[in-house]
This record gives structure tokens, C-alpha cells and sequence, in this order.
């Protein structure tokens, strides 16, 4: 299996774990993934309302697995899971995580776990 489609098998079997950890790699090409798919389906929804319709339920279904390895994410920098709730702080929540998300997680184990996966790294 490519290293590409590891990820993403990765993110969706593990869609509502919220303990252990998750690599840079795969919090981002997750992240890329969400967004180019809900963008694709927001511009199709002005084409037919079926569109709109799979948009908000493609929303919908990905709050849980975004929330799982967002926590995972921070996990692995050796944060605690609960700072996902910046997100409430307007802008300056989103910019401190974004932060915590790009830094690079703990070399080998930390109190979250052993490190991720390194078939699930990505390209």
C-alpha cells in the first residue's frame, strides 16, 4: 500500500480514538484532504442542491475525526488534548494552535504514548 493512502486508512479507522498520538504529517495531509473535498462540494452546490445537501453532511461527519486527531496532534507535541479548546478564543486560538500543530511532535515515547507510526508519516 502506498504511503499515501496509509494516512488517510490511519485517520478513519482510528476516527474516534482520542488517546495516543499523530504525526504532523498526518494531521495535514488530513487537514488538505477535508479541504479541498468540502471546497469542491461548497462550489458544487451552487450547481444542483444535492451538493449542498452532501457538504453538510460531509461537515458534519468529519467533526469527530477532526477532533480525534486534532487531540492526537497535540498529543504528540505533549500537550494536553484539552487545548483544542482555544479554538473558542477568537483568531488568537486558531494562531496558537495552528503553532502547536506545525511544531514537531517528541522523539520517540512521551506520557501519550509511543510515536507515530512511520508507515503513516505521508509523502
Amino acid at each position: 500500500m502506498p504511503v499515501v493512502e496509509a494516512w488517510k486508512l490511519v485517520v478513519l479507522q482510528r476516527y474516534a480514538k482520542f488517546d495516543g498520538r499523530s504525526g504532523r504529517a498526518e494531521y495535514w495531509w488530513f487537514f488538505l484532504a477535508n479541504i479541498i473535498i468540502a471546497t469542491v462540494l461548497f462550489l458544487l452546490s451552487g450547481v444542483a442542491s444535492v451538493f449542498f445537501v452532501l457538504y453538510v453532511v460531509y461537515g458534519f461527519a468529519m467533526i469527530v475525526p477532526s477532533i480525534a486527531v486534532g487531540i492526537r496532534r497535540l498529543h504528540d507535541t505533549n500537550k494536553t488534548g484539552w487545548l483544542l479548546l482555544l479554538t473558542l478564543i477568537p483568531l488568537v486560538g486558531g494562531i496558537i494552535l495552528i503553532v502547536l500543530f506545525a511544531i514537531a511532535g517528541d522523539e520517540g515515547a512521551n506520557k501519550y504514548g509511543a510515536g507515530p507510526d512511520p508507515a503513516t508519516i505521508g509523502p
